[in-house]
């Protein structure tokens, strides 16, 4: 990988904040297979968290139950993992990481494939909220062991490409859970992500080094994350976002099918198109975000998405519906990992409590999105929720900016 450029000034933070964490005893320089191990983990975890949307279709055709009921199972996710990841950071402070991430994927793999077996509709939520504590634990844990693995002015391309597996995810996974979805049932989805959680598991296992030990969080060290405006709002934007993108998008499935009349090959082709897309923007993310700044980034993708929401009454036929999903798909994924990156590059001695805490907005968001769509709904059908959904990227981004420009005025302050 080769070495970028320091982050440009809006992404720096004051002095007190740019503490390097200590190297983990023990651990050496992540290399590149180690890069794509962790990356294919975060692979599984965005197929999993993915299956319920791609499948949503025949799941509540064979459990009997409606559209908007069946997207609670993304709200109910997004909850556990919103609470589980602070929690569960707070839990394995000390712990190796390749321990920790082993059995993250151990535990997700063994919960889908329960989940493929469930009965009913009650145990297949009971299932499913037990089942992601895997994915609470493995995507913020990753993300700062390699962050605590790599040297400082390699670190955001780092993150970044890790999170490129949740890109691959969308255009591998959803494209494919909806296909298996249509021709064989939404169990056989379950099954493929506890197949793949498996060969992560041993994968990893082989590769990770052991005494990857990030620095633990004190209750200090919580608390000033915790106090650091600049630092809270980014976590805000990354909830404010996430909310807005779900709002839409866990009913992605069923408006193909019921608005635009798309058929089985449809439906898979436009979630194919967007997951391209949507790697294409991780992509350039992880080339560019070292050069560009990650506050400046982040806010080029909010505003792509939120291009695409404006569009959407345009969006009357599959075909122009994948010209409008372009900006939306470039911006989607590259805004979580582009917001990972900027909290890890504005305060590297706090990034396992910010990456959990950022892991933690992103499923808050996704369940209130999936929560608040899902009631809209079933009162008022399709047509407002890309309005609400517009509004919270507005509000998100209107957020992102004071954030960049205040934690440029902290620097300045820092270094005064």
């Amino acid at each position: 990988m080769t070495q970028g450029p320091l982050p440009a000034a809006a992404d720096a933070a004051p002095a007190g904040l740019r503490q390097e964490p200590p190297a983990s005893a023990g651990a050496a320089a992540p290399t590149a297979a180690l890069r794509w191990t962790l990356l294919y983990g975060n692979f599984v975890i965005g197929c999993g968290v993915m299956v319920v949307a791609g499948s949503l279709n025949d799941l509540t055709r064979s459990l009997q139950v409606s559209v908007a009921l069946g997207g609670q199972l993304i709200a109910i996710a997004a909850a556990v993992m919103c609470f589980g990841a602070p929690l569960l950071a707070a839990a394995v402070g000390r712990a190796d990481r390749r321990t920790v991430l082993v059995w993250a994927l151990a535990w997700y793999g063994v919960g889908h494939a329960a989940c493929a077996f469930s009965p009913d509709y009650p145990a297949l939520a009971l299932l499913r909220g037990v089942s992601v504590l895997g994915a609470a634990l493995f995507t913020p844990q990753a993300a700062a062991a390699i962050g605590a693995m790599t040297p400082p002015e390699q670190r955001g391309r780092a993150i970044t490409f890790i999170f490129l597996g949740w890109s691959v995810a969308s255009v591998i996974g959803m494209p494919v859970h909806s296909y298996i979805g249509e021709a064989f049932g939404w169990r056989y989805a379950f099954g493929l992500v506890a197949a793949l959680a498996a060969v992560g598991c041993v994968w990893l296992a082989r590769l990770m080094p052991r005494g990857v030990r990030p620095p633990p969080m004190s209750l200090g060290a919580w608390r000033d994350a915790l106090t650091r405006p600049a630092l809270v709002a980014i976590v805000g934007v990354t909830a404010l976002q996430s909310a807005g993108q779900f709002t839409l998008f866990s009913y992605f499935a069923p408006y193909y099918k019921q608005v635009l009349g798309a058929g089985a090959s449809g439906v898979s082709g436009l979630f194919f198109w967007f997951g391209a897309f949507g790697l294409l923007g991780n992509v350039l993310l992880a080339r560019s975000i070292d050069r560009v700044g990650a506050s400046r980034a982040v806010a080029l993708q909010l505003v792509c998405i939120s291009l695409s929401l404006l569009a959407w009454p345009w969006a009357t036929s599959v075909g122009s519906m994948m010209l409008v999903l372009i900006p939306w798909a470039m911006g989607c994924f590259a805004a979580n990992s582009g917001q990972q990156a900027r909290l890890g590059l504005a305060a590297p001695a706090l990034a396992p409590a910010l990456m959990a805490l950022n892991t933690s907005a992103i499923y808050l968001g996704q369940a209130a999105g999936a929560a608040s769509g899902g009631w809209l709904l079933a009162r008022h059908g399709f047509a407002p929720l890309h309005w609400v959904a517009l509004g919270w990227l507005l509000v998100a981004l209107a957020l992102s900016l004071w954030a960049g420009r205040r934690l440029l005025r902290d620097t300045a302050a820092g270094h005064a």
